[in-house]
């Protein structure tokens, strides 16, 4: 015996969001990929963010390094370890939109950000 989505929307009734709050149609496979989606694109301007951060302050911690040895070290590490961030977030963007967008097509970009198209049993 199959149930079908009308037997059980025939059951339960549907259930639609408040005038307002349908900012992404009545579909909810939709709504949770662009939910998915901004979180990601958050996700990757926070890092951005914090690593734009750590760069600078590994600068000014070697510009007020006054020529001490440690100082100077310490300040490169801080540097390098943030431009290493930059190359870890950059390069799993890049596999990201390689494997989930051009070879299982689950993402296509879009002006806004990344689409998600979460596979379905329809």
């Amino acid at each position: 015996m199959k149930i079908l989505a009308a037997d059980v929307n025939d059951a339960f009734g549907t259930v639609s969001p408040p005038a307002g709050m349908n900012w992404c149609g009545d579909d909810a496979a939709v709504c949770f990929g662009k939910l998915v989606g901004f979180g990601i694109r958050t996700f990757i301007i926070v890092a951005a963010m914090l690593l734009l951060l750590y760069l600078l302050w590994g600068a000014f911690d070697w510009i007020t390094s006054s020529g001490e040895k440690e100082k100077i070290t310490k300040a490169q590490n801080k540097i390098t370890n943030a431009l290493i961030g930059f190359l870890l977030i950059f390069g799993v963007i890049v596999v990201f939109q390689v494997f989930a967008g051009n070879m299982l097509g689950i993402i296509t970009p879009t002006p806004e950000g990344w689409e998600f198209n979460l596979p379905s049993l329809k």
